[in-house]
């Protein structure tokens, strides 16, 4: 008899899901070079007992990101870099690890490390890049590579993925990856640029009133069945 009510939680489950990954894009609307995700959901088949009927739940079971680019914005700034192409930037996880990102916003910290703007040190070919505190003129050209009016400093360690959503976002828009990666071969870096955010708030405000919808209504289902086995229980007791 509960069947119905259990569909209809799994229902509600999905679209709270739903709900944090539409306010997490809408809340980066704003964000350098972030991508707006999506929910991927599955059917999950349920065998009931004295039945041959399967029940059809809803189950999601993970997220992609939207990988068209966003507009590139002219800031002059020479530590800004955005990216025309499919390719990461390299930068360290806050574990040391290696991470991804397309949010170039990067600054030189006190150490004269080059970090993005939650301070995290920007890879280079050979890890960390730093910038000479003598540096009077910084270019980076297509391939990444920054110079300053001595010569070479380091070259921005910009990669490929065969399947960008096998990238797994770990927050402050870096992303981790178990795949191998691949020098870039179809990006190239734009100094005095930033990429903004791809999220369509239009678009990302309609999703979040049709899902508010969805789960009122769905809300209304699971108090009429609520209310239907409360009165079959009390007349089978009363009977």
């Amino acid at each position: 008899m509960e069947n119905s009510i259990y569909l209809g939680l799994s229902k509600q489950m999905t679209l709270k899901n739903n709900m944090d990954i539409v306010a997490n894009n809408i809340a980066n609307m704003n964000t350098t070079g972030f991508r707006g995700q999506s929910p991927v959901f599955e059917e999950y088949l349920v065998n009931t007992r004295n039945s041959d009927d399967e029940l059809s739940f809803v189950q999601d079971y993970g997220q992609y990101q939207t990988t068209k680019a966003g507009s590139i914005e002219q800031t002059g700034n020479p530590f800004h870099v955005a990216l025309n192409g499919p390719g990461f930037m390299g930068v360290q996880t806050p574990d040391g690890g290696n991470g991804y990102t397309r949010d170039g916003n990067f600054q030189k910290n006190a150490e004269g490390m080059l970090v993005n703007s939650s301070g995290l040190p920007i890879l280079g070919q050979g890890g960390p890049i730093t910038i000479p505190s003598s540096s009077t003129e910084i270019s980076i050209d297509e391939r990444g590579v920054i110079s300053n009016q001595n010569g070479t400093i380091g070259q921005l360690q910009i990669v490929e993925f065969e399947n960008v959503q096998e990238l797994e976002a770990i927050g402050n828009n870096i992303y981790i990856s178990d795949g191998a990666s691949k020098a870039a071969e179809k990006t190239m870096a734009k100094q005095g640029f930033l990429e903004k955010s791809n999220v369509n708030s239009i678009t990302e405000m309609t999703r979040m009133i049709e899902i508010l919808r969805d789960f009122q209504s769905t809300q209304k289902l699971l108090e009429g069945e609520h209310e239907r086995l409360r009165s079959a229980i009390r007349k089978l007791t009363q009977g």
